[in-house]
């Protein structure tokens, strides 16, 4: 088992920055995270969040955010962090969790990039009472198959990305009478291609799905499965890849011609940009699971985040930079509002959970709201686009960016995604 401590001289850099001390500035907030620091998902999705969860926690512990977040750390007491590696499947995260409640003693623990080590760790802490703040894993049955006091996730399941594609799709005119799909063999990919062609079925109806591919998670050589793509030859590729397997199969799949063949459209796609560069074919749709980087609306705040973030890492922040910052913002806003409520004390885990039930804030990719789940689940609005290699500014752009209200790619409170698109969409709010 390996921590890594980061941030624990918090108390003492507000001692340095000269800091108003709040009645416990004693005191301060200590959050485990974890997040993928080895392995194949490390590179596009684990240390791009930590960085993005760095520079911002930094500039909490500093007052240096800016409002309305320009309070020192969490209501005066300076964030200190635990950070874990997400690797080694379940079983390994389950045991890592009780370990960060029960001998780090940390106030809450924001995490997980993998749907199927949400779906494990959620129950645990559950079981604990312990405060779990789910950053980024996409499965919807997180709530919508379970109930939960102590758990939340501060960012919008699948179920968004996939029905965001098929009304991207519409509007644009694509043609898509076939349909082939590869996805990963594990929860994400089995609940993503799940909703993208429940959501076909209701925009084009009568379509009729082809190749339907599931390598295992980690596969990394895809020659079989681009082969029988390339064979199929069907009007729309979905899938769902991330991380390095889906640079794995960008690299495999380009230069034996799938995405002239195809409409390949991928949704998650936006952090493989950077490193791909005019590596990556131009036409493909992609989305970020949310409105995120390129996609990301303009805002004072999204302005801010993009700088401390490119100054820190020569870099533009990705999808799980924003979503971690997302967490920890609505983490902050949370226990601030707690604060509030009871004569400024340090808040109970009961105290923090009340007040992040069904709450909002301003993230740089919008607003975020705990709308569904009964108050723990967010949704927010999203976007999606296609990437063209810009030659003169040596990077991928995304063209006919499209945006989508929150209201218009979620199922409303009290139904099930999957329910929710069989039916048609009812109550969606697109216009």
């Amino acid at each position: 088992m390996a921590f890594i401590r980061m941030a624990s001289c918090a108390a003492a850099l507000a001692l340095a920055f000269g800091m108003a001390q709040p009645a416990q500035a004693q005191e301060t907030f200590k959050v485990g995270i974890v997040t993928f620091l080895s392995g194949q998902a490390a590179e596009s999705f684990g240390v791009p969040a930590w960085n993005g969860g760095k520079v911002l926690i930094d500039a909490l512990n500093k007052g240096e955010a800016p409002a309305p977040y320009d309070t020192v750390g969490f209501g005066g007491m300076p964030i200190q962090t635990v950070v874990v590696d997400e690797a080694g499947g379940a079983t390994k995260q389950v045991q890592e969790l009780r370990n960060l409640y029960q001998r780090e003693n940390v106030d809450v623990v924001i995490g997980y990039v993998s749907s199927g080590d949400c779906l494990a760790v959620a129950p645990a802490a559950e079981e604990l009472k312990r405060l779990l703040i789910l950053y980024d894993c996409g499965t919807p049955r997180i709530f919508e198959d379970g109930k939960y006091e102590y758990v939340f996730r501060t960012a919008s399941h699948a179920t968004m990305d996939n029905v965001a594609l098929a009304r991207y799709m519409k509007t644009q005119g694509v043609k898509a009478a076939t349909v082939s799909a590869i996805n990963q063999d594990y929860a994400w990919g089995h609940d993503s291609r799940t909703d993208f062609l429940a959501a076909m079925e209701q925009l084009y109806p009568g379509f009729k799905a082809e190749a339907d591919l599931l390598p295992k998670f980690g596969a990394g050589q895809y020659g079989t499965e681009i082969s029988a793509l390339v064979r199929q030859g069907s009007d729309v590729v979905h899938s769902s890849l991330w991380g390095g397997d889906l640079q794995a199969f960008i690299l495999q799949a380009g230069p034996r011609g799938l995405f002239k063949r195809s409409q390949v459209v991928l949704s998650a796609a936006d952090h493989v940009l950077p490193s791909l560069g005019d590596k990556m074919p131009d036409g493909a749709i992609i989305g970020a699971r949310g409105a995120y980087g390129l996609l990301a609306p303009k805002s004072d705040l999204n302005d801010w985040f993009w700088k401390v973030y490119q100054d820190a890492y020569n870099v533009y922040p990705v999808q799980a930079p924003y979503r971690m910052v997302q967490a920890v913002l609505g983490l902050k806003v949370a226990v601030e509002k707690a604060m509030a409520a009871n004569g400024g004390r340090k808040p109970t885990n009961e105290e923090i959970a009340a007040a992040l039930k069904g709450s909002e804030w301003h993230s740089p990719a919008g607003t975020i709201r705990m709308a569904l789940g009964d108050g723990h689940q967010a949704i927010q609005q999203t976007a999606i686009g296609r990437t063209r290699f810009d030659e003169g500014r040596k990077m991928v752009v995304l063209d006919d960016i499209q945006n989508f209200k929150a209201e218009c790619v979620n199922p409303p409170a009290g139904q099930k995604s999957i329910e929710w698109i069989k039916a048609g969409f009812p109550g969606a709010q697109c216009d």
